[in-house]
């Protein structure tokens, strides 16, 4: 009696789990806006203090509909965000620019989270990382 209970639960579990693995995902939307960038991080490598931190992140809608930016916020006062305000139509591109602060001597790993109504990925964190040195920085290897 004991093996035929242990055997029909192995069998409902079993049938339960294959059922489930079939069900089609209902409330995945197919159409919408979608943000995808060309990169996510930008290294500046060494750079020498008081110098140009200005980068630029571009991104592009790639849905069907209008791809609009809610938020862009930098992880620290030292870097400074500004995007592209207005509605990025399907196919059509948009970009974030990122000014960071060189006056800060020493390494930096920052982070940009870019919020917006994308369907798949409506957050998305983008990085600047580097160096700044004091005088010229070393020729790269």
């Amino acid at each position: 009696m004991k093996k035929l209970f242990l055997f029909s639960l192995l069998a409902v579990l079993t049938l339960g789990i294959a059922k489930a693995q079939d069900a089609p995902a209902a409330d995945v939307p197919t159409s919408g806006p979608k943000i995808s960038f060309t990169n996510i991080e930008h290294n500046y490598g060494q750079i020498q203090k008081a110098s140009d931190g200005n980068c630029e992140f571009e991104f592009t809608n790639t849905g069907t509909e209008p791809l609009i930016l809610s938020n862009v916020r930098a992880s620290c006062g030292c870097t400074t965000p500004s995007y592209t305000k207005e509605p990025v139509m399907p196919g059509k591109t948009g970009t974030i620019k990122v000014h960071y602060n060189t006056n800060n001597i020493g390494g930096f790993n920052k982070s940009v989270t870019v919020t917006s109504n994308a369907i798949d990925n409506p957050r998305v964190t983008l990085r600047i990382k580097g160096t700044v040195v004091e005088g010229h920085p070393l020729p790269q290897q």
